[in-house]
């Protein structure tokens, strides 16, 4: 490039993430030298607040690490220590799970959708400039989010940091006529998940794709939540007692957060492009309509289109949740009883982010020895990265302003919480 200056830009404050964090783009000579997604957030240290914690407390501690996502803490908690103490929950308890499982990704994917996302495609800061122009649209998505949080607050007994999870199953379970009182508003949103698959399908996307490794739950006979072995694209399949044998987390000196690696191929992709790759098939017809609809393959490699492919899941959410109260019936015991053994167990459930991974070890007093949570975010810290990497160069003539946008919005194609593992974001690009 011509000007041979240093350049910095620094934008203080970047909504529409979850987390404190910080990218730095060096650009030498007209292309990219360095790219760091710097996490500077403090350590929360949850695992070592769980050692010498009772067996049961796990759930309600676990899901304290996120307000957006608790649930898939405690679910992989949950299955983590049922796996360690030999126990396995099944029938209406195990539907339950997979209930108040689709309350989550409604909520998460439906505010990332329409008040994180969409306004980078529509070109608007935020989603209050947006409402000025799309008021009904940004109405939609937040009774979308309500009707999900209904489900979350019914099933996990408030809408934030739910109670009602316990090892074993539930606290509290629920009739099917309580349950029906979701009905009427999950047919109405169904519809209207549908609508919204069609309207990110008509936003404009970079003509930007990559060769990833997808990793994700797979489930023989459903799109998956709670259960299933670890398939990749490239030849990955294993049981979650065998993750630590494949996966390592790895420090980084720009990062308070661990990079996560496959020991065997490096980086890898979690998440919703991830689910939707290795787990179309198992999708139910009205998602699968929809993606044909919408224009969308059974593979997608551009990440810009997970918005679309959120959109998709949103959709089974719902279907998902109308089937499972369709069929419920109550269960005769809310939970089933578990006795602490020595033991080492595993759990992976899938976050809406992607999967998260838990490995507990107790005693035969029900006292936690070990715990080590491994989030999405820090799985795809190194996957954004190169990501960047390679989008940047078609960019790197715009000016610093259109190009901080563009990295901006490729970031928000992850949905990352670094709190989990962003509110706020430095963007540093420094020209030579």
């Amino acid at each position: 490039m011509k000007n041979k200056k240093t350049k910095t830009i620094k934008v203080d404050y970047l909504a529409r993430v979850e987390g404190e964090g910080a990218l730095y783009i060096k650009i030498k000579d007209g292309s990219v030298a360095d790219v760091k997604l710097k996490i500077f957030e403090p350590p929360r240290f949850f695992e070592a607040f769980l050692r010498d914690r009772d067996y049961k407390e796990a759930p309600d501690i676990t899901a304290r690490i996120c307000g957006i996502c608790p649930v898939a803490y405690q679910m992989s908690a949950v299955h983590a220590m049922e796996n360690a103490l030999g126990a396995h929950v099944n029938g209406p308890l195990r539907e339950l799970r997979r209930l108040l499982y689709c309350g989550e990704w409604i909520e998460s994917h439906v505010l990332h959708i329409y008040m994180l996302h969409a306004p980078d495609f529509l070109g608007y800061d935020d989603a209050i400039k947006m409402a000025k122009d799309h008021r009904e649209i940004v109405e939609r998505g937040l009774k979308l989010k309500k009707i999900g949080n209904q489900i979350v607050n019914l099933v996990g007994g408030r809408e934030i940091h739910p109670i009602n999870v316990r090892v074993g199953g539930f606290y509290k379970t629920f009739s099917k006529t309580e349950l029906e009182t979701l009905t009427e508003n999950l047919k109405w949103a169904r519809d209207a998940a549908y609508e919204t698959v069609l309207w990110t399908s008509k936003f404009s996307f970079p003509d930007f794709e990559r060769d990833y490794e997808f990793v994700s739950l797979s489930h023989p006979s459903e799109y998956p939540f709670n259960e299933g072995r670890i398939i990749s694209n490239k030849g990955l399949d294993i049981d979650a007692s065998e993750y630590e044998a494949h996966f390592e987390e790895v420090h980084v000196k720009h990062s308070t957060a661990l990079h996560s690696v496959l020991k065997e191929r490096d980086a890898y992709f979690v998440g919703p492009m991830a689910r939707y790759n290795l787990n179309f098939d198992k999708l139910p017809p009205i998602a699968q309509e929809a993606a044909a609809e919408a224009k969308l393959g059974k593979e997608c490699r551009n990440p810009f289109k997970s918005i679309i492919i959120r959109s998709i899941e949103t959709l089974f959410a719902f279907e998902e949740a109308l089937r499972i109260i369709s069929e419920y019936d109550e269960p005769k015991n809310p939970f089933q009883e578990t006795q602490p053994i020595n033991g080492e167990g595993f759990g992976c459930t899938e976050a809406p982010r992607g999967m998260l991974f838990h490995r507990y070890k107790v005693d035969k007093q029900g006292k936690i020895l070990d715990a080590r949570i491994v989030p999405p975010t820090s799985q795809n810290q190194k996957t954004i990265e190169n990501d960047l990497r390679a989008f940047v160069p078609k960019y790197i003539d715009l000016p610093d302003d259109k190009l901080t946008w563009q990295c901006e919005q490729a970031i928000r194609n992850y949905d990352p919480c670094i709190s989990c593992s962003t509110h706020f974001l430095k963007l540093n690009i420094e020209r030579n």
